[in-house]
């Protein structure tokens, strides 16, 4: 069982890793063996609540297919064990930041200073582009 959090864990039966052939740079070693780790995760499984549920959705991406199957490939390194656990790692951050509920923004007013420095700084650059054309004399 890998724990996501207090409440979800997750059953290591669930998770479907294949080997592929990694692209890239490497030399023989890409060219003969499968290290690259293709996981496979049906979010169908577990259960998350309704808001966790679509900020997974938004965090997934074109990750997750139709069917809610998450898919992540992993071919940072040149071993299927270290492959194979970023993978895993990648997967459980993805659902540890969806399970975090954002916090609602409060609107607040700006403050008397703050928008005197805007007016300042408005007023000073009005006086620098006022004094770049021809001087007038006034006759």
């Amino acid at each position: 069982m890998l724990r996501v959090s207090r409440s979800l864990t997750i059953d290591e039966n669930d998770i479907e890793i294949g080997f592929v052939r990694a692209s890239g740079p490497g030399g023989q070693n890409v060219n003969k063996l499968s290290t690259a780790a293709q996981l496979r995760f049906d979010t169908r499984k577990i259960v998350l609540p309704e808001d966790a549920a679509l900020r997974l959705n938004r965090i997934a991406g074109q990750r997750m297919t139709k069917e809610g199957v998450i898919v992540i490939h992993a071919q940072r390194f040149r071993t299927q064990e270290r492959n194979r656990a970023d993978a895993i790692d990648r997967l459980l951050e993805m659902l540890r930041e969806a399970l975090i509920r954002p916090v609602p923004r409060r609107a607040t007013k700006p403050t008397f200073g703050s928008k005197q420095r805007r007016l300042e700084g408005k007023k000073r650059r009005s006086d620098i582009k006022a004094r770049r054309g021809p001087s007038r004399f006034d006759d």
